[in-house]
């Protein structure tokens, strides 16, 4: 009967610890490895001459196989055993040269796209700062983005936008799983509903829509069904699925800072942020004084030049002072 074989492999300090044999037409194949099973990622396999399995190998694992068949660009590896029984070895390319993945289905779902994301400005915006919810667990950390972050209670989503002290957008970002427990348990719906209520907002997914007709703890029609009732419901709020963590991580500071532009140079954009205002809960949101906004647009009305975005001139806000003698106390800015 054939079997796949696993061995370790005898050159010590060798980071692919293992050799791994599989049965073919052609002759068998061995490929050093560096686990025995495709669990949590693919595995890379580095193809080797027949020559290099030991006479004496010790054998780590053996499996009988049901089935091992070529199709195209990989090869189909069936186990008799219950679980973990399938797996593929595939032949393609990665930076110019020929490599072989191991994968099992599961990590198959995991598979990194063949893209790699651009490290442009977004926007041409220099440093972007994003606020991060302080409930968020193994958050977004934009490294290899021109980004600024700071955690602080957000009133709706996992990452938001403060221009002028006010919160104009905000995505919240979900795995599959959490999409459809939340949609399942009506927390989803609450959660856009609140999202609704900014200027732009948008809800990111973690993996490819066509994962959603591949559930089998519900029925897939029964989710297709919720999330097309609540962009419906709320156009303005988009659920955007983009296949894996790094391009959902992307998709969001792109989305930031193409609201970020919008915000701060189309005047109606700001007229309609004023009219949806949402305070950011912060520490420094319990003062009673006026927000940078309210100062802004006092100055314009009053005929004193201030510019779109950024921190106001101190004359701008003594003269604030000296036009509201009653008023609360400012922030000292």
């Amino acid at each position: 009967m054939s079997e796949l074989l696993i061995a370790r492999n005898p050159v010590e300090d060798s980071r692919l610890r293992y050799l791994l044999r599989i049965p073919h037409a052609g002759g068998d194949l061995v490929f050093r490895t560096s686990d025995t099973w495709p669990r949590v990622k693919a595995l890379y396999c580095h193809p080797v001459s027949l020559a290099e399995w030991p006479d004496d190998a010790e054998i780590v694992e053996r499996h009988p196989l049901r089935s091992c068949e070529r199709r195209g660009a990989s090869i189909d590896v069936i186990l008799q055993r219950a679980r973990e029984n399938r797996s593929q070895l595939v032949f393609t390319s990665a930076r110019g040269r020929d490599v072989v993945f191991w994968q099992s289905p599961r990590t198959r779902k995991q598979a990194r796209p063949n893209v790699r994301t651009p490290t442009a400005r977004a926007q041409g915006i220099e440093q972007l700062a994003i606020l991060v919810d302080s409930h968020e667990r193994y958050a977004y950390r934009f490294a290899g983005q021109q980004v600024s972050t700071e955690t602080c209670a957000l009133p709706c989503g996992d990452y938001g936008l403060n221009v002028d002290g006010q919160l104009v957008a905000s995505v919240e970002r979900k795995s599959l799983a959490d999409l459809v427990s939340s949609l399942i348990n009506g927390r989803l719906r609450f959660q856009v509903a609140d999202l609704a209520a900014l200027p732009r907002a948008a809800v990111v997914v973690e993996d490819r829509y066509s994962q959603v007709f591949k559930l089998d703890w519900i029925r897939p029609a029964v989710v297709a069904d919720g999330l097309a009732e609540l962009q419906v419901r709320w156009p303005s709020v988009p659920i955007v699925f983009c296949e894996t963590r790094p391009l959902a991580e992307e998709w969001t500071y792109r989305f930031l800072a193409a609201a970020h532009t919008w915000a701060v140079t189309e005047s109606a954009a700001l007229e309609r942020i004023s009219a949806a205002r949402v305070d950011i809960a912060t520490p420094a949101a319990a003062t009673d004084g006026p927000t940078t906004a309210d100062v802004r647009a006092w100055a314009r009305s009053a005929g004193l030049p201030v510019p779109d975005r950024g921190k106001l001139r101190p004359e701008v806000w003594q003269a604030w002072r000296d036009a509201h003698p009653d008023a609360g106390p400012d922030d000292g800015r």
